[in-house]
């Protein structure tokens, strides 16, 4: 599958079957995270894979009881190494170039995903405090977001797009 139609095929899948995600896709999936582009190449990104059924559980309830998390074979939550940025540039790389290193990172996941056949869902919605808890996480990783990840139990039809005019503005 070519880039372009991983993109199309891209959706939020929020039912998965019960399949276990080979080891070989899954570690070549983390590697395209690690393949994408960073300020200054400074990668402030770290990925907590979680399998645990019990941690997967922990992580459905500081989301506001999304169950997807725990349905999923597979939690990827990652995470944004402020200090890593700001070593270089200061304040604007803890508050913004960590955090935009880290969501280009996530969606080379879910592309990649879609090209081996498997499901994501984007979830930032959750308690901070929690996650950071249930992870036992260093003060200087802050976490973006949780993306399960597995074989979709469920169909996505279209999304509905916001039209051109009201997004793309041509000077």
């Amino acid at each position: 599958m070519d880039v372009i139609e991983a993109i199309q095929k891209r959706r939020s899948i929020r039912q998965y079957k019960a399949q276990e995600v080979p080891e070989d896709v899954l570690n070549s999936i983390l590697d395209c995270a690690r393949l994408a582009p960073s300020a200054g190449n400074r990668q402030p990104w770290t990925f907590v894979v979680v399998k645990t059924q019990e941690i997967r559980d922990q992580l459905v309830q500081a989301a506001g009881n999304q169950q997807m998390l725990g349905k999923a074979p597979v939690v990827i939550v990652a995470c944004a190494d402020l200090e890593v940025s700001g070593a270089r540039y200061e304040d604007r790389g803890r508050t913004l170039y960590a955090f935009q290193d880290t969501a280009a990172a996530i969606e080379n996941m879910m592309l990649a995903a879609v090209s081996y056949g498997l499901g994501t869902c984007w979830v930032g919605a959750f308690r901070e405090t929690e996650v950071r808890k249930i992870l036992e996480l260093p003060a200087n990783l802050k976490p973006v977001a949780m993306m399960p990840l597995g074989y979709p139990d469920q169909e996505r039809g279209p999304r509905d797009l916001r039209p051109r005019e009201e997004v793309i503005w041509v000077k």
